[in-house]
């Protein structure tokens, strides 16, 4: 039985609120975003956090929202963020804040808990990757402290051992999991410490806010 791509909340290091992403009917996704509330007014509507970058975030909602809205959004740490309400699609949301927000510091307390979800990390950086003799150049289109979905136009099969370089960090061995579309998701052997993660996230959004 082929396993399936596991979607969660995406955090990601970009000052830009997430825009609405296109999806194909036929895709399917086991979903496990994080919980939040927000609150319009007096009232006050669970939704689930898809995802979360320092200008805003992509919710879906059980309610509706008209465009322009102001609202607070609440995560499950009880931080309350404030911002407008951009657009709206079918049960989608897109939230411009009033002010930027730190995601690395959000990502570093949402570890919290007896049993917490690894938060996956938007990134825009390459990396080799060695399965067996063969040695290539992937993109990495996000990260956590278990795994990675990478790009490639090479085709790894569910269950390859492989070992992949992120710059900045030592190498993580690991096995391919899934592959889709020309996207595959890693699983790492051991889970890179937080401190570690965090420290690199942060070297990346420096990197990426530097001029060329």
């Amino acid at each position: 039985m082929e396993e399936q791509p596991v979607e969660t909340t995406l955090y990601s290091l970009s000052d830009n609120a997430p825009e609405p992403v296109e999806r194909r009917d036929s895709e399917r996704h086991l979903t496990l975003f994080r919980v939040g509330s927000v609150t319009i007014g007096e009232r006050r509507e669970l939704c689930l956090i898809k995802n979360i970058s320092a200008g805003g975030m992509m919710i879906r909602l059980y309610c509706s929202i008209a465009e322009g809205t102001p609202v607070t959004v609440e995560l499950k740490s009880g931080q309350p963020i404030n911002g407008n309400i951009g657009w709206t699609r079918d049960q989608n949301a897109g939230i411009a804040f009033d002010q930027p927000i730190d995601v690395i510091d959000i990502l570093s307390t949402s570890m919290d808990g007896a049993r917490p979800r690894v938060p996956r990390v938007e990134t825009d950086c390459y990396a080799t990757l060695r399965d067996g003799a063969n040695v290539i150049r992937v993109r990495i289109c996000d990260v956590s402290q278990g795994g990675a979905k990478i790009a490639s136009e090479a085709v790894l099969p569910p269950g390859a051992d492989i070992v992949i370089g992120l710059p900045g960090l030592e190498p993580q061995r690991g096995i391919a999991c899934w592959s889709k579309d020309g996207f595959t998701g890693i699983t790492f052997n051991r889970l890179i410490p937080l401190g570690e993660l965090v420290a690199w996230l942060q070297q990346q959004r420096e990197e990426q806010r530097s001029p060329n």
